[in-house]
């Protein structure tokens, strides 16, 4: 059993429609990541377009062919890469921001973001999933990684379904504003304590305009990996690729986990076992 690996984040600097210069930088960020050792990689919420306020078909068929570019890397590099992207599913006017777990040269998995955040008016520019985020077992390892995006981390609900799931690694891919950051970390560190699982959350850099409202927002980035425990794990490799174009830099970097904490704290204080779903679901449907 497998419990030692390296997991990696990479901050871009995601800019509105640029599928090539996102490509581009996520494409340098993954090969950089995997160099030193990383077998899981973060990439942003939306890397390939960010957020075009009007898109049009062209942008979800550029959107496509750059996962297509990062899935044919997973198979060379020998990584799993987690981001999201356009998806169109039913009606083109309202995609899908669906977060791809791609590996072994292929999608393994895909989770579509259920809570749309309407600040922004995500919810009447896309349609928002239904189903849990998908349990994965990563090739070569026993280690279960589930995908969770943005908005969906203030949402108990989502990281509670994959802990039932068996999830010891959550995901979390994300442009979540400097306004609240300390939303980001607290949430991101309070997931990783109550799910007892490492919380792997990529967030981008840059400032843009976001969605069909046009808000101007900042963003730091503020990457990190929470420990079951809830402690930040510290960096074993960091690493600014510089970009062009007047783009923040990419910064891409890597931490070792160890599942073995998942499993022993999960035999120790066993959650799973103690909630009362019974209760729960009273309560909910009340």
């Amino acid at each position: 059993m497998i419990s030692l690996m390296r997991v990696a984040t990479v901050e871009l600097d995601v800019r509105t429609a640029d599928v090539d210069g996102n490509l581009a930088a996520a494409r340098a960020g993954v090969e950089r990541a995997a160099a030193h050792g990383a077998s899981l990689v973060a990439l942003p919420e939306m890397w390939p377009t960010s957020f075009v306020p009007m898109p049009r078909a062209e942008v979800f068929e550029e959107s496509d062919r750059a996962v297509e570019a990062i899935v044919a890397l997973t198979e060379t590099l020998d990584v799993t890469v987690v981001g999201s992207a356009y998806q169109v599913v039913d009606d083109p006017r309202l995609p899908r921001n669906r977060a791809h777990v791609l590996a072994d040269g292929e999608v393994r998995a895909s989770y579509d973001k259920v809570h749309l955040f309407s600040p922004t008016a995500e919810h009447v520019a896309f349609s928002a999933g239904s189903l849990p985020p998908p349990v994965v077992t990563l090739r070569g390892t026993d280690a279960k990684v589930s995908p969770i995006v943005c908005y969906d981390l203030r949402f108990p609900a989502v990281a509670r379904a994959a802990f039932r799931g068996g999830a010891e690694i959550l995901v979390v891919v994300a442009q979540w504003p400097d306004a609240r950051a300390s939303h980001w970390r607290a949430l991101a560190q309070g997931r990783a304590a109550e799910s007892e699982a490492f919380v792997v959350a990529c967030n981008r850099v840059g400032t843009d305009e976001i969605g069909r409202r046009k808000m101007r927002l900042t963003f730091s980035g503020d990457a990190g990996v929470y420990a079951p425990s809830g402690a930040l794990v510290e960096p074993v490799a960091t690493e600014e690729i510089p970009a062009p174009d007047g783009r923040v830099a990419t910064r891409v970097t890597v931490c070792e986990i160890d599942l073995a904490e998942v499993r022993a704290l999960r035999r120790a204080v066993p959650v799973a076992a103690d909630e009362r779903l019974d209760v729960v679901r009273r309560w909910l449907s009340a």
